[in-house]
């Protein structure tokens, strides 16, 4: 909308009613700035618009806004828009207007991450700003083939959001497909990418995440490399990749920064601790009500002196235990961190001492429980053991009901669901299934770096 007559009573019409907003007059040289004062910076105000604009007369001002900062807008929804995204506007004479760019976020500094920690390697994780962040991806990928496209996502907060990829790489089917996802996503707001990811999901019943996110630059980086296309978003401290596969999950930036060997065997112990978080109760669940005969005799008599104390039926028992677990996670992860790990501790020794004591549980199953709890922190990636303490439960009934067969058959169904999987036209289980041997060297085992590229 074009308007060249009372261009501040319209202004100041469409932000009507925002308290924050700073009007600067300077009447001699009928000249009218606003800006956010939260938004712009102190040292950028002054040396674009109070220096300038201080003792000078009005042949000086029309020099002044010459200068390239200074861009002239007619349209006041731009005008406004300019405002709202932190710049300042100059109404000259009432008639014209001039946006000049003064953002800073008030952001955190930069900080090691903390979900994603490595033994070796960098420490530094993305923060809150869009701009902070893609400048950590600028800084790694010096490249002309890194191509950065923007989006405002939400009709009312347009928040901002960047699509990376680097041509060459990147399949142009991959990015004209995340493209169209992107463009269908209708929403008022949005705060954080992880709510974005949610409107992307093909399959947004299933429990497990379809999408890699990411606190690290560096791992980001190494995303981009291997032709995924990643997301970033204002006011979000993670990076979002994409296609993704199942494997992804269980890798760390440790296992490329140490010799091949040691990030080999680091990744099949994360891989052990998969089966063991998914099938410790439940193994104890089916023994102990179908399979009695699996037992070592002389562990047989400790096992039934052990539960003949305990009142409830295993899967009962296992359920309460479980269940106890999770609420003490959740309590560590709501409370202050040093109280949280405290808690966590105490809360465990304990409740699992004191359950034991009261009859509610075996201490067979108080050791079973706190190692599969224990193997599920082994998995880097905390959305991927969210989802797989909730798949702990479904194999848990399904043991109670058919004993190891049920454990099988849930397994099976498993299988068949993440072979189903699909992310922008590749599979979940990409390259197990389908089956493709030249890319396993880095799923399930490291291989050195010489046979990458082969």
């Amino acid at each position: 909308m074009y308007i060249n007559k009372n261009l501040s009573v319209h202004v100041k019409d469409r932000l009507d009613y925002c308290d924050d907003l700073v009007i600067r007059t300077f009447p001699e040289l009928k000249i009218e700035v606003l800006y956010f004062g939260h938004l712009v910076g102190e040292e950028e105000l002054k040396n674009n618009i109070l220096q300038p604009f201080s003792n000078t007369n009005d042949e000086e001002v029309k020099i002044i806004l010459r200068r390239k900062q200074y861009q002239q807008e007619e349209d006041i929804n731009l005008m406004v828009k300019g405002v709202l995204e932190g710049k300042a506007l100059i109404i000259y004479q009432n008639s014209l207007a001039y946006v000049v760019d003064i953002y800073v976020p008030k952001t955190r500094s930069v900080t090691p991450a903390e979900m994603e920690t490595v033994i070796v390697g960098s420490k530094e994780a993305f923060i809150e700003d869009i701009g902070t962040n893609l400048s950590m991806i600028r800084r790694r990928v010096k490249s002309d083939y890194l191509k950065v496209i923007s989006y405002n996502i939400g009709t009312i907060t347009q928040t901002k959001m960047y699509l990376l990829y680097i041509e060459g790489i990147t399949s142009p089917i991959l990015v004209k497909g995340l493209q169209e996802k992107i463009k269908n996503i209708d929403i008022k707001g949005v705060n954080d990418l992880n709510q974005v990811i949610q409107y992307l999901d093909k399959k947004p019943l299933s429990v497990f995440p379809q999408y890699f996110t990411t606190e690290r630059p560096d791992v980001s980086t190494s995303k981009l490399l291997e032709g995924r296309v990643l997301c970033l978003m204002d006011g979000s401290p993670y990076s979002l990749s994409t296609p993704t596969n199942f494997f992804e999950f269980f890798q760390s930036p440790d296992d490329y920064n140490q010799r091949w060997l040691l990030g080999t065997l680091s990744r099949l112990l994360r891989f052990a601790a998969l089966f063991i978080t998914l099938f410790a109760s439940a193994f104890y669940v089916a023994v102990s009500m179908f399979h009695y005969e699996i037992i070592p005799v002389q562990l047989l008599h400790e096992f039934i002196r052990s539960r003949s104390k305990v009142p409830f039926n295993p899967v009962i028992e296992a359920l309460i235990i479980e269940g106890i677990i999770e609420l003490l996670r959740e309590a560590g992860a709501r409370l202050p961190s040093k109280i949280g790990q405290t808690i966590g501790i105490v809360g465990g020794i304990v409740i699992g001492t004191a359950a034991v004591d009261a009859g509610f549980s075996s201490n067979v199953l108080i050791i079973v429980v706190s190692i599969s709890a224990m193997s599920s922190f082994v998995v880097p990636h905390i959305i991927m053991t969210a989802s797989l303490r909730i798949t702990r439960f479904y194999f848990i009934i399904l043991a109670s009901i058919f004993g190891f067969f049920g454990i099988i058959f849930g397994f099976t169904i498993l299988v068949i669901h993440l072979c189903r999987l699909k992310n922008l036209g590749e599979y979940y289980l990409k390259p197990i299934s389908p089956l493709s041997l030249k890319d396993i060297k880095d799923t399930i085992i490291r291989a050195p770096y010489q046979f990458f590229k082969k």
